[in-house]
């Protein structure tokens, strides 16, 4: 039985989120504000943390820090659920080691998914066994390089510190050798969606590692939207 929290104060939400998980046979703890989501995460241990970033006593993003900054919670899959605009909910979250995010409103059965994607990836290594890649050749152009061995970017000689998925969809891009890659391919591939599911976070990922590695993000020379099909490194 794989243990769920669900931080969201929104009662009603809430509940029928819980009572969804409970009948696939998860064990379901909800906390309605930050301060109770941190006591039970603590205690439980939960394999997945579901979390809202309106919260009455704190910001969920405060509560997503004190998850990262816990030893025992650090690489638990956080899902956010927000009604902000990316920028300011999907974006940040990234930034702070959130998984994923679901704008509001949502399907429940969205959500459902990308639940039990994140669950299937969760402890998993990006070569984890049934998911068995080659390892692409090594990357450089004028302004940054990938050791795909070594699991290293760099850009102007200087370490780039890429999130794991950031990575992940680097890798992903990189290995198609320069062939377009359709955002369904992607979310299937680095975060083990189904075709079913529709997201934007891809495109959130992308933004992030163009700010990273581009030299100017909003004219990107090496990682390209090819329009209505998707991306592709060049």
């Amino acid at each position: 039985m794989t243990t769920i929290l669900i931080v969201e104060d929104n009662h009603a939400l809430a509940s029928g989120v819980a009572l969804h998980l409970r009948g696939e046979g998860h064990e379901v703890f909800v906390a309605e504000s930050g301060t109770k989501a941190l006591a039970i995460a603590r205690k439980r241990a939960p394999r997945l943390v579901v979390l809202d970033l309106t919260l009455p006593d704190m910001d969920g993003f405060d509560v997503l820090r004190a998850i990262r900054a816990d030893d025992e919670l650090a690489t638990v899959p956080v899902l956010i659920l927000t009604a902000r605009p990316p920028e300011l909910g999907a974006l940040a979250g990234f930034r702070l080691g959130a998984d994923d995010y679901v704008a509001k409103p949502f399907r429940l059965l969205e959500v459902a998914a990308r639940i039990a994607a994140l669950l299937r990836r969760s402890g998993e290594s990006p070569n984890a066994p049934g998911r068995e890649r080659k390892v692409p050749e090594p990357f450089r152009c004028d302004l940054f390089e990938i050791d795909p061995a070594k699991c290293e970017v760099r850009r102007e000689g200087a370490l780039v510190p890429l999130r794991p998925k950031e990575y992940d969809l680097l890798i992903a891009l990189l290995g198609r050798r320069g062939s377009v890659v359709s955002r369904a391919d992607l979310l299937r591939e680095v975060w083990g969606y189904d075709r079913m599911v529709m997201s934007r976070t891809v495109d959130t990922h992308v933004a992030e590692l163009r700010r990273k590695l581009e030299r100017d993000p909003a004219a990107p020379e090496h990682i390209l939207t090819v329009r209505s099909r998707g991306y592709r490194m060049v």
